[in-house]
């Protein structure tokens, strides 16, 4: 077992499911973006530009809520299906409180809770 502390989230631009390690258990805890299709038809009643103004507002708070989780683990596995864990790992890979942390990047389909848990540990070596 390594002493690192790992941690992998699967993730999309509305739902992301963060799986820490603890020894060879991994358990899931599931943070979802704000700005869902009812606030987009509200916005969007409204004007174009607002709506992409709420959007990138709500999308900022959601990659800063799923930062915070990742907080303390030396590596960090994000993966999912959209561009979405290209844009927090550029996030992540820029602010301090990560510069001693390894991250890295994968693509994946969309998968169950257990696919997703597999796919952390597989990453880590830990089955």
């Amino acid at each position: 077992m390594k002493n690192n502390k790992q941690i992998g989230v699967w993730m999309d631009h509305s739902r992301a499911q963060v799986m820490p390690l603890t020894g060879n258990t991994i358990s899931t805890i599931q943070i979802d973006s704000s700005f869902d299709h009812e606030k987009k038809i509200t916005a969007l009643t409204k004007s174009e530009h607002i709506m992409h103004n709420k959007e990138n507002h709500e999308q900022a708070g959601y990659y800063d809520k799923i930062s915070k989780a990742l907080e303390g683990y030396h590596e960090i596995l994000l993966f999912g299906p959209t561009d979405a864990k290209n844009e927090l790992g550029n996030i992540i890979k820029n602010d301090q409180r990560f510069a001693e942390s390894l991250i890295d990047i994968k693509s994946s389909d969309k998968l169950s809770e257990n696919e997703m848990q597999l796919f952390t540990k597989k990453h880590f070596q830990i089955i």
